[in-house]
């Protein structure tokens, strides 16, 4: 069943008329009247609606039933990770939503290979979010994680420490594992995961992120990729938390 997020729709209302790139993309998964599809306001409330008029202008929907999501963690998990070079972003922000991550924020640590400025950081955040949309709606979503961009190493530990859980992925993290890390918290309502570029962080990055009260922790005795590093840590969350079953 196809689902949107049509956030300026009134989803309290008996029937929804969609335009714009809802109505184009229901055009191209050729909607018929008849079919039911979910439309999701990305706050937490979603609808079933059957269409009841397809045309070049729009669509109209009845709404048939409204209910909570059921697509969202019960942790809001943000991922923080190291701005990598070519498409590797693009599979960052695509497997976190699907996992559930709560948001995808970038930064520039001084190992990144790819630094862009502030023209082209901000272009590709708008390609990442179209990115995000899409993974969320595929994945049967209740929101849409914002991606964002964080150029200050400082500014962005700064944001993480506030989480209830952080944790600095770090491969000379002292054997520390961020799974004796997990297994150790108390409860957490909210959590930051922090995963470095290419070249892995510096010495000098890891005494800041210990410096902000974060902790550098492990994912094991191998070296993994930079876009592999915050998939495998945002499972494990996911998984200790009770959100893998």
């Amino acid at each position: 069943m196809p689902k949107l997020f049509a956030a300026d729709c009134d989803l309290s209302a008996e029937s929804i008329i969609l335009t714009g790139e809802n109505a184009d993309h229901l055009r191209v998964l050729r909607v018929r009247p008849g079919e039911q599809l979910m439309i999701s306001d990305g706050r937490g409330m979603e609808a079933l609606c059957v269409v009841d008029l397809a045309g070049k202008d729009g669509c109209r929907l009845r709404v048939l039933e409204r209910m909570a999501a059921t697509g969202e963690a019960t942790v809001s998990v943000a991922v923080y990770a190291a701005f990598p070079k070519g498409d590797k972003a693009e599979v960052i922000v695509q497997k976190s939503v699907e996992l559930g991550a709560s948001g995808i924020i970038f930064f520039l640590s001084s190992r990144c290979i790819a630094r862009p400025d502030e023209k082209a950081a901000k272009s590709k955040m708008e390609r990442l979010n179209k990115i995000s949309q899409a993974a969320a709606e595929q994945s049967g979503r209740g929101m849409i994680p914002p991606v964002r961009w964080i150029p200050g190493f400082g500014d962005m530990l700064a944001e993480a420490a506030s989480a209830d859980l952080s944790a600095f992925l770090w491969e000379d993290a002292d054997g520390y594992s961020l799974k004796k890390h997990l297994q150790s918290a108390a409860s957490f309502r909210t959590a930051a995961l922090i995963t470095g570029p290419e070249g892995g962080f510096s010495q000098e990055e890891a005494q800041m992120a210990r410096e902000a009260g974060i902790p550098a922790v492990t994912l094991g005795k191998r070296i993994l990729r930079c876009e592999t590093a915050p998939l495998c840590a945002l499972t494990a969350l996911m998984y200790e938390s009770g959100n893998l079953e």
